[in-house]
This record gives C-alpha cells, sequence and structure tokens, in this order.
C-alpha cells in the first residue's frame, strides 16, 4: 500500500508541476486569482492554522458545517448532522436521544479508524480542548447545537497546533456571536416518540460594541428499552466587548447536567444504573486584529462532576456504593500570525494545560470516601507546556508550501517532538492537489497510568504518522474532492496479562469522495463516501459508510432528506468478531406558518431497519418528532 500510495502521488505531483512550469509569465499574472482574495464564507477556517484562512491554502482536509445545515434538521446534537456530512467520522448510538458515559456509553466519535472512546480524536470549542480529564474521552452530550455557528472537521493528526490526543484529527466547534445590531431571539420546542421533548431558547443582542448570547436547553426522553431514560439541562453564555477596531475580547460559559440510566445489553440486562454527569466550560480571550498581524490570549476550564451508579443484575441486591470522580483541564493558550512579506504567514503559539483528576467512591448511606482495592494511588494531576511554529509561502498563484513543528512537554512522560509539512499546488484557479505528511501523538490518561489493577506508570505515549493526498475541484455550482490516506501508527497502549503496555500498531489506509451540486435555487444534493481498511479492526469503524443528501427549498417549504449506508460496522472485535450492515433514511420538513413561525417535522430510520451500533443494544425502528420554531 505504500509503494502504491507513493507512486500515485509521485505521478500527479510531476503531471501537475510540469503543467504549472510551462505556464507563461503573463499566465500566472493573468491567473484568476481572485478566489484567494475574496474566498467564500464556506471556504474560511480557523481549525487548521488558528486564525481564519482560506481552507485552499492548508494541505490538510477540513470540512466545515455551517449553522444553516446543523439547524435545518433542528437536532438538538452537532453529532448527527455531522456524521452525515464528514465522510470516514463514525458516531456511535445506543437510543434516540442521549449518549451517556461509563460502561455501555455511546457518542464514540471514530475517524478512519481513529478513535475518540480511546482519546486519539480531539474535540474543541473555539479551539479549546475539551475532553474527561481522567479517561481522557469526548463527552458527547456536551457538544450542543445552541452554541454552534458552525463545526469545522479536520482530518489527520492536527498535534502540531492542538498536542496530545489530536493524533487522529480534530472536531472544532466554533461558537455563536452577533455581528450586526440588533436583538434576536429563537426558541424551538418539540416533542415525538418515546416521550421525547426536546426545548432550547436563544437570544443575541447587538449594540455598538457589545454583543451577547444567551442560550438554554431541555430534554428528555424515555427512551425505547425500560430503564433507559435520559434527561438534560444546558445553558451558554457570550459576551464580547470590541474596544477598538483592532483588538476585542470576550467570555463565555456552557454547562451541560444530564441523568442516564444504563439497562445493560438485551443478555445481560442491569438494574439500577444510573448516571448523574455535570460537564463545563469556561473561557476568557483577548484577540487583535491589524492588516499584517493577528492573535489572541486566552484562559480556560472544562470541568466536571460524575455520580454513578454501576448497577445490579438482582435488583434485589443493589450496590452500596457510588463511583465519584472530579476532572479539570485548565488551560491558557496564546498565538500570534504575521505578515513577514507578501506571500508569507508565520504562527508562532504556546500553550499551557494543567491537568487534574480525582476518582473514588463513596457509600451510598453514609456518604463516606471508601478505600477500595480497585483504585490505586498516583499522582492526580499532570502539567503539559509546549511551544509551536507553523509556516506558510505562497509562490507565485499556483503553489503553497506549509511546514510546522511543536515541541511538547508532559511533566510525566518527557518531551515529544512533532514536525508536519505539505503542499497545495493549483493548475488552474478553480482546482488544488494537496499533499501533507504530519504526526500525531497522544499521551497516556490518567486511568491508564494510575487507576484500576492494569495501570502502568511507565506508560509512553502513542505515535503515528498520516500521509495524505487530495483533490479538490469546482466546477460553477458543483464541488467534489478526492482524498487517499494512510495512517501508520504504534507504541498503541493495550492491556496484556492485565497491564497496561505500549505494544499496539495502527495500519489503515483508505479513500473518500465528496460533492455537492447547487442545482437550481430550489434543489440541492450533497454526497460523500468513504473506504476504509484496517489492519487491526477497532468498534464502531464502518468498512464503508455512504451519504446521499438532497434539500428542497420551494416558497415556505423546505425539505431534507438523507440516505446513510453502512458496510462492515464492527461492533466486536477479536475472536469474537462481529459486523453490522444497515441503511438509514431519514426525513426532515418544515413550513413557515408566518414570517417568524415555523412547524417542523423529522422521522428517523423511516425504512424500520433493525440494527445494532453498541453490541447488545437494539436501536429504535422508526422514530418521529415535530414541533415549532419561532423567530422574532
Amino acid at each position: 500500500m505504500k509503494k502504491v500510495f507513493l507512486l500515485v502521488f509521485t505521478i500527479l505531483m510531476v503531471n501537475t508541476l510540469l503543467h504549472a512550469a510551462t505556464w507563461k509569465e503573463k499566465d500566472i499574472q493573468e491567473a484568476d486569482t481572485s478566489f484567494l482574495l475574496h474566498p467564500s464564507l464556506d471556504d474560511v477556517v480557523v481549525t487548521g492554522t488558528r486564525n481564519a484562512v482560506d481552507v485552499r491554502y492548508l494541505p490538510m482536509t477540513v470540512t466545515v458545517i455551517g449553522r444553516e445545515k446543523l439547524t435545518e434538521q433542528y437536532q438538538p446534537s452537532v453529532l448527527p448532522t455531522v456524521m452525515q456530512q464528514v465522510a470516514g467520522l463514525f458516531v456511535t448510538s445506543r437510543s434516540m436521544m442521549g449518549y451517556g458515559v461509563s460502561t455501555g456509553a455511546a457518542g464514540g466519535i471514530n475517524l478512519r479508524g481513529i478513535t475518540g472512546g480511546a482519546g486519539q480524536l480531539l474535540v474543541l470549542i473555539d479551539g479549546h480542548p475539551q475532553y474527561n480529564g481522567i479517561y481522557g474521552h469526548p463527552i458527547s452530550d456536551s457538544y450542543q447545537t445552541m452554541m454552534a455557528d458552525r463545526v469545522e472537521v479536520l482530518r489527520g493528526p492536527a498535534s502540531v497546533l492542538y498536542g496530545s490526543n489530536a493524533m487522529g484529527g480534530v472536531l472544532n466547534i466554533v461558537t455563536r456571536s452577533m455581528h450586526h445590531d440588533g436583538i434576536r431571539t429563537s426558541i424551538n420546542l418539540g416533542a415525538g416518540s418515546y416521550g421525547t421533548v426536546q426545548t432550547e431558547a436563544s437570544n443575541q443582542i447587538r449594540s455598538g460594541k457589545f454583543s451577547s448570547t444567551v442560550s438554554a436547553q431541555y430534554n428528555r426522553t424515555d427512551n425505547h428499552r425500560p430503564r433507559m431514560g435520559f434527561e438534560q439541562y444546558g445553558g451558554y453564555l457570550k459576551l464580547g466587548y470590541d474596544f477598538t477596531d483592532h483588538w476585542n475580547a470576550y467570555i463565555d460559559a456552557d454547562v451541560t447536567h444530564f441523568n442516564s440510566s444504563y439497562p445493560g445489553a438485551v443478555t445481560n440486562p442491569l438494574y439500577d444504573a444510573d448516571q448523574w454527569i455535570t460537564r463545563g466550560v469556561v473561557s476568557a480571550a483577548l484577540e487583535n486584529h491589524f492588516n499584517r498581524t493577528n492573535g489572541s490570549l486566552s484562559v480556560y476550564s472544562n470541568f466536571g462532576r460524575h455520580k454513578i451508579d454501576d448497577g445490579t443484575a438482582n435488583p434485589q441486591q443493589p450496590t452500596a456504593r457510588f463511583f465519584r470522580s472530579k476532572d479539570a483541564l485548565t488551560g491558557v493558550s496564546w498565538y500570534q500570525t504575521a505578515q513577514l512579506f507578501t506571500g508569507n504567514q508565520l504562527t508562532a503559539g504556546v500553550d499551557y494545560q494543567h491537568i487534574y483528576g480525582n476518582a473514588y467512591y463513596t457509600d451510598k448511606k453514609t456518604g463516606a470516601v471508601l478505600d477500595t482495592p480497585n483504585k490505586q494511588s498516583g499522582k492526580s494531576y499532570r502539567n503539559e507546556i509546549a511551544g509551536y511554529v507553523d509556516i506558510r509561502q505562497n509562490f507565485l498563484s499556483w503553489l503553497t508550501v506549509n511546514a510546522g513543528v511543536r515541541v511538547d512537554h508532559h511533566s510525566v512522560t518527557g518531551t515529544e517532538f512533532i514536525p508536519q509539512a505539505g503542499v497545495v499546488v493549483r493548475p488552474f484557479s478553480t482546482g488544488e492537489i494537496k499533499a501533507m505528511a504530519s504526526k500525531g501523538f497522544r499521551n497516556p490518561t490518567m486511568r491508564e497510568m494510575y487507576l484500576y489493577p492494569p495501570s502502568n506508570e511507565e506508560l509512553k505515549p502513542e505515535r503515528m504518522w498520516n500521509y495524505e493526498l487530495s483533490w479538490r475541484h469546482r466546477l460553477s455550482t458543483f464541488r467534489y474532492g478526492v482524498n487517499l490516506y494512510y495512517i501508520k501508527g504504534d507504541n498503541m497502549i493495550q492491556t496484556v496479562n492485565r497491564k497496561n503496555v505500549n505494544t499496539g500498531e495502527i495500519e489503515n489506509y483508505g479513500a473518500e469522495l465528496e460533492a455537492d451540486w447547487q442545482i437550481d435555487k430550489h434543489w440541492s444534493v450533497n454526497t460523500n463516501h468513504s473506504l476504509l481498511h484496517m489492519k487491526n479492526p477497532v468498534i464502531a469503524a464502518p468498512t464503508y459508510k455512504g451519504f446521499l443528501g438532497a434539500d428542497y427549498r420551494y416558497q415556505r417549504w423546505m425539505v431534507n432528506a438523507g440516505l446513510q449506508y453502512i458496510n462492515g460496522l464492527y461492533t466486536a472485535v477479536g475472536d469474537a468478531e462481529q459486523k453490522e450492515n444497515f441503511c438509514l433514511l431519514n426525513l426532515s420538513v418544515s413550513y413557515g406558518l408566518t414570517k417568524g413561525i415555523r412547524l417542523w417535522a423529522r422521522g428517523e430510520n423511516l425504512l424500520a431497519q433493525s440494527y445494532e451500533i453498541n453490541l447488545g443494544y437494539p436501536m429504535p425502528r422508526a422514530t418521529f418528532m415535530g414541533g415549532v420554531n419561532i423567530n422574532f
């Protein structure tokens, strides 16, 4: 596979460079480079380079899902929409609403066979890392649509900019802001199958230099199995102030509390397996924007409080203790981007993180902290400091070269050196060939090093390299892209003879196709497909994932349909390997009753497929939701 990949890469690059080399100087001067000076909003991203830049300059693959797409199906979470729109990305589910945590939880985010459940995929909010400080995995019930202006997904390692846990890619939620003077209020109410209710209200204000966004939500459901209830409360606040044309600041806070019940697998039911989880994040940033330089200094804290009853197989013999944990990831981040000369951009930054975690058991009756042999003593905090430099240089109108390096020091595992390099070739103004080689890494978690009998304080970071070749092309209102990638990793942490050791390997390769077409003012379609081969299969990584979506808009009507096919989804690996294949049809319809009131309805799994994503957790058949959206 390496030889084939390198051969294809060499042929394409040589052919493109020869084509570009034949351009005359007059052709270069007259080339259409207006798209580089005036990119569309869909082409401007912040995830691949820390500051806003046209994605066509960047050698990595970044997909942007804007707020219009995130909200058109009235989903309370961003993850179902992101899974549909991003090739190679899959999110596990076990019910109609709610992902939960701990044993049997869903919400695992898998990208190209690299799993967020193992902490190898990083979720960001405005560029700040968000994950459980003890276990290292994302908390998917925290990623709500109410706070998101857009979601940017970078496929492949992003460790140069974001450090540990970004070894497989990042999912960055960019939060909402009000950009024009005025007041805007939105209320969304919905109800449907299995006693499901979703509610959300938000208010945005912009008055001169001041702006604010306030949102709140309440969701609940019984779900389709007994003892599988889910209830969620959430709130988001963002306050911003523009001191001058060049300086602005904001503070924001997001808090989510959810209660979730875990019924166990259908073959091994559990009783009283309940969870009470609070997750939150607060941050503050000071930003500067000048003609040739811009940057930001920010502080943030991501924190959680978990209370879990592990449940019992015999309801007559309830458990006597609660599992509890507290964790926090507090950090300071600074970066500054400068244009040193024509066609150049240099970004330099420093990150500091203090990661705290404490896990323990308490007696249900007395609340006393229990001393249990199931938890081994060890350090309850870690510090990490890193510096990085990323340089991008444009040559004439058709070539951009990018290189970056990060030096990351961890208080336990030591220093890690992370390089990346890429090139973008534009043989003409509407197409780009991109090539990228990048290293990713993940530091071992507190659980892996200090908690429970498999723990091992001698663990080293996991490491992997990603090699990627892609092509992007725009033809009027039709756009498409193709990616080829090869991933090679070692030092993966696995449990062998009841001890965590660095012994695992990753060798994945695959291909992805994306396309969208605005047929006319009424119709648009989009599709994406991904093929994945894994030398060592992992759970929740389909060998094929395909999606076909169509949007229709006519006067007051809006219809969104999506057909998703999953083939070779691993629900168990090893000697008891199991796979699932299924096809899901989803449909949402809305009608503008008045200027500010829109009625909506959503149906999922309309083909009533019988399938499992988590082994032992059959998914619901066809489900329905309906409601009203009010804007004023």
